[in-house]
């Protein structure tokens, strides 16, 4: 817990080996976060460059609150970033288009590399990606992510809804294509 205040103040005063330290310790997690909002590996890079440049010069505002909440800090600034570059592109659109019905059996994501599971969160079109991450990543609720996002909070259930029903397609047609 002291080492992370040591960090935090050493970023306050400038000082640049506190803030590689940092940057060391979450820029991995930080670049996962952004990619599962954001696939194109240079727009990820452009967020946590542009979360890390705001994580130093904003660091008088973080509020300390044991360990772990620095880590929660960063990574809320790398999803807000991540959304934001997402609305700057115009890449963030919202589908209305229902996939085909999958089974209502759940899908076994038991046998499913984890990597895998990313690449199918990255097909989906990028309203249902950033509803989806919010709501089971950030465990935001519809009312919350439909504040961030601008849409109205129903229009989150669906897009949400939708995207599950994608995934479970992409992950039936995964399983289709190992037997």
């Amino acid at each position: 817990m002291e080492q992370e205040q040591n960090i935090i103040k050493g970023i306050a005063n400038g000082d640049r080996g506190a803030m590689r330290i940092l940057y060391e310790r979450l820029a991995g997690l930080a670049m996962a976060v952004a990619q599962r909002y954001l696939p194109q590996i240079d727009d990820a890079k452009d967020v946590v460059h542009d979360s890390f440049v705001k994580v130093f010069s904003h660091i008088g505002d973080f509020n300390y609150k044991g360990e772990g909440s620095l880590r929660a800090w960063v990574m809320r600034i790398v999803v807000n970033e991540a959304i934001n570059s997402l609305r700057r592109s115009a890449k963030l659109s919202f589908v209305n288009d229902l996939p085909e019905e999958p089974d209502d059996d759940p899908p076994d994501l038991e046998s499913i590399p984890p990597e895998e599971i990313n690449r199918m969160i990255a097909q989906l079109p990028s309203g249902y990606r950033t509803v989806l991450n919010l709501f089971v990543f950030e465990q935001k609720s519809h009312k919350q992510i439909a504040e961030m996002l601008g849409i109205k909070e129903n229009s989150s259930a669906s897009q949400f809804l939708r995207a599950k029903k994608m995934l479970a397609k992409l992950i039936k047609d995964y399983h289709q294509s190992r037997t």
